[in-house]
């Protein structure tokens, strides 16, 4: 039976993608840096516990492994030594990461994987799915798309880990310009419409900048965030809790909505509504994952929108995808 490693299984996103892989079936290990805790959980599931750093995924650690999902952030940390190790040893590489590093490097190692016969998939849950299969869903109907711009509605309180991540990986706004990613101006505020008026959000340089333009080739990207109920908390991140309870995520949906211009000015629009991201992000790289395990691999830098079809983000507990009315810009 094909196999599944969680790395980074004992954190708050990867313990519930370990707890939805069980459930769907999969053939599993666990594996993280923490032995005593990693042991309880693989008990807890009755699987297979390795126990090793990131730096040192080259060896054995990986035998016997047919895909790879890493949860174990900030990516900048593990991304490159897992992905490299992956590549090495003909392991299919997936990730829930929100910085552009896992995203830059599956880029560079490309020509290996391919070569390889390896797949890299940065981004198998979290807003890269979301945002990737909302555009996926529009593309289809727009005349020669000139522009895509996307706000992502974060709602609810962070994790300890998405806080460490963010305060680590603090870079200059960028937005995607005739192809080119370019600094933008943080202060450049627009208004988007999740279904109940329009809300102020403000330009963020999320990792979709790097796969919707690899997606669709659309030269002008523009990516927004609107934050509310407690997101982006203030203090030392040590002290947070490890992520918000069953009831916060319950109480908190995430929404995306999309403008995305035509050739002859016509703008389109459309918005998704999902779960909590910190629900849908395990959901979505479990069964990413599962799919992966069943065969549906291509070689290579793929995202989830290129590689499974706008389906995909529907396909995640409730969401639904609503389409807005078309006007002229």
């Amino acid at each position: 039976m094909n196999t599944l490693m969680i790395y980074g299984a004992t954190g708050y996103t990867g313990r519930m993608a370990a707890f939805h892989a069980k459930q769907a079936g999969l053939a599993l290990i666990v594996a993280g840096r923490d032995g005593d805790v990693l042991a309880a959980l693989a008990g807890e599931l009755g699987v297979e516990a390795r126990v090793f750093a990131a730096d040192d995924a080259a060896g054995k650690a990986l035998d016997g492994v047919t895909a790879l999902l890493n949860c174990a952030g900030p990516f900048h940390r593990t991304a490159g030594p897992l992905m490299r190790a992956c590549v090495a040893n003909g392991v299919h590489y997936l990730d829930i990461a929100a910085e552009l590093d896992s995203y830059q490097l599956a880029g560079q190692l490309d020509a290996q994987a391919r070569a390889a016969g390896t797949m890299l998939l940065p981004g198998s849950g979290g807003s890269v799915a979301m945002l990737g299969g909302l555009v996926r869903h529009v593309i289809k109907r727009v005349a020669q798309p000139q522009s895509i711009a996307i706000a992502l509605h974060v709602s609810g309180p962070m994790s300890r880990g998405s806080v460490q991540s963010a305060s680590e990986n603090m870079t200059a706004t960028l937005t995607r310009a005739k192809g080119e990613l370019v600094a933008s101006d943080p202060h450049a505020l627009r208004d988007f419409d999740f279904g109940r008026g329009p809300v102020s959000c403000f330009p963020v340089t999320l990792p979709d900048l790097i796969t919707l333009w690899r997606d669709t080739q659309v030269a002008d990207i523009a990516t927004f965030v609107h934050v509310s109920g407690g997101a982006f908390p203030q203090g030392d991140p040590a002290a947070l809790p490890t992520g918000p309870s069953d009831l916060q995520r319950a109480q908190h949906r995430y929404q995306v909505a999309v403008e995305m211009v035509g050739i002859d000015g016509t703008v389109h629009r459309a918005v998704l509504d999902t779960v909590n991201g910190y629900s849908f992000t395990p959901m979505a790289a479990v069964e990413a994952a599962r799919r992966v395990l069943a065969g549906e691999t291509r070689a290579g830098f793929q995202t989830p929108a290129g590689l499974f079809g706008e389906g995909f983000v529907v396909s995640i507990a409730d969401s639904v995808i609503t389409d807005g009315q078309a006007t002229l810009a």
